[in-house]
């Protein structure tokens, strides 16, 4: 079963005082390429996390991010009563003010409030953990349903492959046929008396360097390779490349052969339908 490398997953948990939101959106790339973002008191869990991702999704640019809302009166910025004190009693002494303005100003002044530091609580990265799975589940999920449809156009147009190869063949004896015509009246042409048996051999040895019957059986077996694959429990877009590479040597071998302008068009069809699968496989884990 093939995978798409785009995807997309979400999570949501609700722990006391907030809610954290898991978010993992997946695109093509050749290698693994993680960009992870977390608040700054989940920071020690990063490792732990591209660790996970890197097994599960193996490839792709994939962007992860925790998103924290607070949903509780609770708050880690406190008054710095010390600080807040001295402001006050500064002022006091350049200035007669009313209290209410005086503890107004100081509380403007810098470092009247300070932030604590939150501290990561084990029971619940325990509980964002199991979202971060959750949410992996849906983008793998995401990739399994992408994967499908791509499957069904590879299988569509490896098919249409098949059936343009089967046409190229029904082409062969005309195209032979009207190989030798040519030549015999190019010969004419040239007003020429040739040894009607010396010609025979010639052509003979023309012709077969114009053969396509191996070309035929390899783009045969390379097609159907490609097929077997697509059933494959392991999605590898890598190896489906490389097939296609070979498909494409076969096909491109058939249309520098063929000196047939019927022919060079149905490889021109084949080409056609192999370029859309090659840019399609890009996307292919």
């Amino acid at each position: 079963m093939i995978q798409s490398m785009t995807g997309y997953g979400k999570a949501i948990v609700e722990l006391p005082q907030k809610k954290v939101t898991v978010e993992i959106k997946t695109l093509n790339s050749k290698n693994l390429d993680l960009n992870v973002r977390v608040p700054s008191f989940y920071r020690e869990k990063e490792l732990e996390i591209r660790s996970k991702l890197s097994r599960q999704l193996v490839r792709g640019k994939i962007d992860f991010s925790i998103f924290v809302e607070s949903t509780g009166s609770e708050t880690t910025s406190v008054i710095n009563k010390e600080v807040v004190n001295n402001y006050i009693d500064q002022l006091r002494a350049i200035a007669v003010t009313p209290p209410e303005s005086t503890l107004e100003i100081a509380m403007r002044l810098p470092d009247a409030l300070k932030t604590e530091r939150e501290q990561l609580d084990e029971d619940q990265w325990t509980e964002i953990e199991k979202t971060i799975d959750e949410a992996i589940v849906k983008a793998i999920k995401y990739r399994d349903d992408e994967g499908s449809v791509l499957k069904q156009d590879f299988t569509n147009r490896i098919e249409t492959i098949q059936q343009l190869s089967e046409d190229v063949a029904s082409l062969d004896e005309e195209r032979l046929i009207n190989v030798r015509e040519r030549l015999k009246k190019a010969i004419l042409e040239l007003k020429q008396t040739v040894d009607e048996n010396r010609f025979e051999q010639e052509l003979v040895y023309y012709l077969e360097k114009l053969d396509i019957t191996e070309e035929k059986v390899r783009l045969s077996n390379h097609l159907e390779y490609f097929l077997q694959e697509l059933k494959s429990e392991v999605s590898n877009g890598k190896k489906l490349g490389f097939i296609s590479q070979e498909i494409g040597r076969e096909i491109n071998t058939t249309g520098s052969k063929s000196n047939f302008a019927p022919m060079q068009k149905v490889v021109v069809q084949m080409k056609d339908e192999l370029e859309k699968i090659k840019e399609q496989l890009l996307n292919v884990l």
